[in-house]
């Protein structure tokens, strides 16, 4: 009677832990979506056709970006290279969901205006970018 008590007592938790783990290898943690704020201030071509790659990925992945444009960064719109194209990455961003935003300063400096991707923003439109996002990552 011993042995069986002490089987049950050391084995149980052995069936019950193998019961519970998921046999596909899939973690059993809720799927947790990122909230990612993109500050963009180059208008390097390469780096900026980058930035939008990874804000396209992450919206693929079912996250919520939104991207600030700043300084020389409000220029992304006319950075096509052969190379690069840098507007088709933005119109992309933009179907999937994503939110642009464009220093409303930084475009008067350069004799710009908003577009309908790019609308003048204010640094009060960055701050709540900032402070919505879990992640802000920098270009």
């Amino acid at each position: 009677m011993k042995q069986i008590i002490f089987s049950l007592f050391f084995l149980f938790p052995f069936f019950a832990i193998s019961q519970t783990n998921p046999v596909s290898g899939k973690e059993s943690t809720p799927d947790l979506k990122m909230k990612i704020g993109m500050v963009i201030y180059s208008n390097d071509p390469e780096t900026v056709w980058n930035a939008f790659r990874f804000g396209n990925f992450a919206l693929g992945e079912g996250d919520t970006v939104k991207v600030f444009l700043l300084a020389k960064g409000v220029e992304s719109e006319s950075l096509n290279t052969d190379k690069f194209k840098v507007t088709d990455q933005i119109k992309r961003f933009v179907e999937n969901g994503g939110k642009i935003f464009a220093c409303g300063t930084c475009l008067t400096i350069r004799k710009k205006e908003g577009t309908e991707m790019c609308p003048l923003s204010t640094m009060q439109d960055m701050y709540d970018i900032i402070k919505w996002c879990n992640k802000v990552i920098t270009f």
